[in-house]
């Protein structure tokens, strides 16, 4: 059962790998069926060159296993959070990409300083608070979502993607799989670009609104006139 979406999501884990954005078993994404009410995961622990379609997990969305041999990613308390939040989100990605987290170890959020920031994320990526001592030793992976949402509260999560767990790392998401993994690949590229930008210019000032609106709406907006037309 449910071997597209299956298959679906080994294709997102494996394009991690073809990205370079993973070693080992570094990382994860995970795609949902609401329709069907189910989660498909990466396994936990599982190497990517191992990695196949029938090795997924599925699981209904208080975590109970539906189909799989093996166990399901250690993060899936914070997947399945997030997804029973954000009734937008169809897919969630998860990494320890080196300039991403960079920046969610050093607790900071990623400025919005130029228009390809601009192109994908509304504005600065939002780092979440540091996570107390009783949220790490009781359900860490529940809490961990738990932050991601306080942090993101009063924001859109399909105009910001993408938020950097203090201390951890980079979480994205979108309407798909590929689509979470893409905005995993262009939050690394934007993380290793403003770190370059502070190296050149520790000065340096964000985007102007103006332009910020310019560059996101075009391509996201009600009006959006980027790319050709669908249909």
């Amino acid at each position: 059962m449910h071997e597209e979406l299956k298959k679906t999501v080994c294709e997102a884990n494996l394009e991690l790998q073809k990205r370079q954005l993973i070693i080992y078993s570094w990382g994860n994404v995970s795609g949902i069926d609401r329709s069907a009410g189910i989660v498909v995961i990466k396994p936990s622990g599982v190497l990517y060159d191992e990695l196949t379609p029938d090795k997924m997990v599925v699981l209904d969305l208080e975590g109970k296993s539906i189909e799989g041999a093996l166990n399901p990613s250690s993060d899936t308390p914070t997947h399945l959070e997030l997804y029973r939040n954000f009734e937008a989100i169809g897919a969630i990605c998860h990494t320890h990409s080196p300039s991403a987290t960079m920046w969610a170890q050093a607790c900071k959020e990623i400025p919005c300083f130029g228009t390809t920031h601009a192109d994908y994320f509304y504005g600065p990526i939002p780092v979440t608070g540091v996570m107390t001592e009783e949220q790490i030793k009781d359900d860490y992976e529940l809490n961990t979502g738990k932050v991601i949402i306080e942090r993101l509260d009063g924001m859109d999560p399909m105009q910001m993607p993408a938020i950097l767990v203090a201390n951890h790392g980079p979480f994205t998401w979108g309407a798909g799989p590929a689509a979470a993994v893409e905005a995993t690949v262009v939050l690394e590229e934007i993380a290793a670009m403003a770190l370059g930008t502070i190296t050149i210019n520790p000065g340096q000032g964000q985007i102007s609104s103006v332009l910020l609106d310019k560059h996101y709406l075009r391509k996201h907006g009600k009006n959006a006139y980027y790319g050709q037309p669908r249909g």
